[in-house]
């Protein structure tokens, strides 16, 4: 998998201070995207493990209150392959803090058993907090909703949807 870029102090993807990840593949191909040079696969840099070391470090102040996987998509079903170790550990080293990952797929019709749906899915939302789901849509932009870009795009409470095996809205 590759990368776009990394983001070490971000304040507007998620709650609180953040450090961000934006991953290269995207299918979704939104009018206006703000990142279509990470439509690319092969856009950016390779997400080796210096790479991780090297974030898994940034995530480490106290002041930081999570990890933000954007793109690009994440969802993609080679960026989930890449990204699932990399969560785990972070996990594993911060259990604490929060995972945001914002997705072009929907929740319930794309990512728990459609088109984004692929082997490592489920074991990926385990370890994924908030999900901010759906397209961009240029006709819904609003510039007033925290931490998303269109009306039609929802901020989920992942571990809670997945208990109550049905989809809860994050209450920010």
């Amino acid at each position: 998998m590759n990368y776009g870029a990394i983001k070490e102090t971000d304040i507007a993807n998620g709650v609180g201070v953040r450090v961000s990840l934006f991953v290269s593949g995207c299918t979704h191909h939104c009018k206006n995207c703000f990142n279509p040079e990470t439509w690319d696969f092969n856009y950016g840099e390779v997400f080796d493990e210096a790479v991780q070391t090297k974030m898994i470090n940034l995530l480490s102040p106290s002041f930081i209150n999570g990890l933000s996987l954007l793109g690009g998509e994440p969802l993609e079903a080679q960026n989930q392959r890449a990204l699932l170790p990399f969560v785990k550990k972070v996990k594993e080293k911060y259990p604490q803090k929060d995972i945001w990952c914002y997705s072009g797929y929907t929740f319930e019709t794309d990512i728990l058993s459609g088109k984004a749906h692929c082997e490592v899915t489920d074991e990926l939302l385990a370890y994924i907090d908030v999900l901010v789901d759906g397209e961009f849509v240029e006709e819904k932009k609003n510039i007033m909703l925290k931490f998303r870009g269109s009306e039609n795009q929802r901020i989920i409470d992942v571990q809670k949807s997945l208990e109550m095996k049905k989809t809860v809205l994050k209450e920010l």
